[in-house]
């Protein structure tokens, strides 16, 4: 009979040999794939799940209602709250922000289903410092520029920037910037 996972200080039993947790890091969830790292100063909560191969930077704080893929890099300084969805292959700049309330308000507590859910779908680029206001898609591959604030969905391989972030054409798997049509990214010959 398997034993249920309980908590011990800082790092789950049940953890996998291969998740390295710095020793500055609160790690409350046993939901981590083989191969990640977490490093100091981050807070992983319990019910948070994290995907295998994983690079979880300083100061990063993942709500019980967030879920990381695999092969996921995180940047430091970043909070994934409730309802963000981060999938595989995914490259989250540094200071990235993202948020799950677009009407915040201290006295008013909601529950966890009604805050709005973001998906960063497979293969996405979020840059340092960009801003992803809740309730959207970023799509498979897009490319979001520093700085840039999300307010839309972004199509598959959509190359955005600015304030609104605005379609600024399109990109290729590779990361190669492939002009305004979409036939072209998906086309690239390093591809």
């Amino acid at each position: 009979m398997k034993k249920e996972s309980k908590i011990l200080g800082s790092r789950p039993i049940n953890l996998p040999e291969s998740v390295y947790i710095h020793e500055f890091a609160l790690v409350d969830t046993p939901k981590i794939g083989n191969g990640t790292r977490i490093w100091g100063f981050s807070h992983i909560m319990n019910g948070a799940i994290i995907g295998e191969n994983c690079n979880i930077g300083e100061q990063i704080f993942i709500e019980s209602g967030a879920t990381v893929g695999n092969r996921v890099t995180i940047k430091n300084g970043i909070c994934l709250w409730d309802g963000v969805t981060i999938e595989d292959d995914v490259f989250l700049g540094p200071a990235a922000v993202f948020t799950n309330d677009k009407v915040p308000r201290a006295f008013i507590k909601l529950s966890n289903e009604k805050f709005l859910p973001t998906t960063v779908k497979e293969g996405a680029t979020i840059g340092a410092g960009a801003i992803i206001v809740c309730g959207v898609t970023i799509g498979r591959f897009a490319f979001v520029a520093a700085g840039a604030v999300v307010t839309k969905d972004i199509p598959d391989h959509g190359f955005v920037k600015g304030n609104p972030a605005r379609l600024a054409g399109y990109i290729c798997r590779c990361g190669k910037k492939r002009g305004l049509n979409l036939t072209e990214a998906l086309s690239c010959e390093c591809c």
